[in-house]
């Protein structure tokens, strides 16, 4: 499929983005080939789907420290816990749903949502877009929302490109799905978090990190929301630059989850965790 034919493939071939690419590649290569991993991997990916639960909490607004999201059982009490219940429930689930994604991403997306609200959200608003009028509640995100009929014809638009699949890589993939379902913010709540979920799944199902242990959670959270957010809005502006700022801060965040999955390994070598 040629560049034309191909968006993904053609935000692919801006200028800085194969760098960014190359970068993620050798970062998760390192993580995998470490010793710990052959003999552990399982308690790598387990750790690595906590960690990368609270970073994306964090950025909704619930900045728990690791070991309190670690020992808590009840997530119900209070916006903040609902927030890391949330992003709990989805880390575990998109893994459940990664056989459907590239042939119903609408589907996946509709279900992260369900997921995420679990009882917190009551009526018929929870796994389906908004409608026109609707409120949206995204504690971070605060430009103007589309309205429903764009929303409705930029997920579409989304989804082809999914399941159309392409040659571009896996990582500018998973930053344009990431960017923009939070762009369209199309769910009532928890866009944020969906997201981002959203964007783990790619990470896995393009093979990139099959086990799903390099979490880009942890790395967005670790850069900072003002940081998030200004590269959030290179994505929405546009442009070549804007587009390929986004990519590379997806492609750094990616880069610090296999970094502290690599910490975590050594943790485990060393016998400190």
């Amino acid at each position: 499929m040629s560049s034309a034919s191909d968006p993904l493939a053609a935000l692919g071939a801006l200028p800085g983005v194969a760098e960014s690419v190359e970068s993620v590649r050798k970062a998760v290569d390192r993580v995998y080939g470490h010793r710990v991993m052959r003999r552990r991997g399982g308690e790598i990916t387990s750790e690595a789907a906590l960690r990368g639960a609270r970073g994306s909490a964090a950025l909704s607004g619930a900045d728990w420290a690791l070991e309190e999201v670690r020992r808590r059982t009840d997530f119900g009490a209070d916006p903040e816990a609902l927030a890391v219940g949330a992003a709990l429930r989805l880390t575990a689930e998109a893994g459940q749903l990664l056989s459907i994604w590239r042939q119903s991403p609408m589907r996946v997306l509709a279900r992260l949502h369900l997921v995420a609200s679990g009882s917190a959200v009551a009526g018929d608003v929870v796994g389906r877009p908004r409608l026109a009028g609707e409120p949206v509640d995204e504690p971070l995100v605060n430009l103007p929302l589309p309205d429903a009929e764009e929303v409705a014809g930029r997920l579409d638009g989304l989804s082809r490109l999914v399941i159309a699949g392409g040659s571009a890589p896996a990582l500018v993939t998973a930053a344009v799905v990431h960017g923009e379902l939070l762009a369209l913010r199309p769910f009532a709540s928890y866009n944020g978090l969906v997201a981002r979920a959203a964007e783990r799944i790619v990470l896995i199902n393009s093979g990139l990190d099959p086990k799903a242990i390099c979490p880009a959670e942890v790395g967005h959270a670790e850069q900072g929301a003002g940081v998030y957010l200004e590269a959030f809005n290179g994505y929405v502006s546009g442009t070549a630059e804007g587009m390929a700022a986004w990519i590379a801060h997806c492609g750094r965040a990616v880069e610090l989850g296999a970094r502290e999955s690599t910490a975590v390994c050594e943790a485990l070598q060393r016998g400190a965790a």
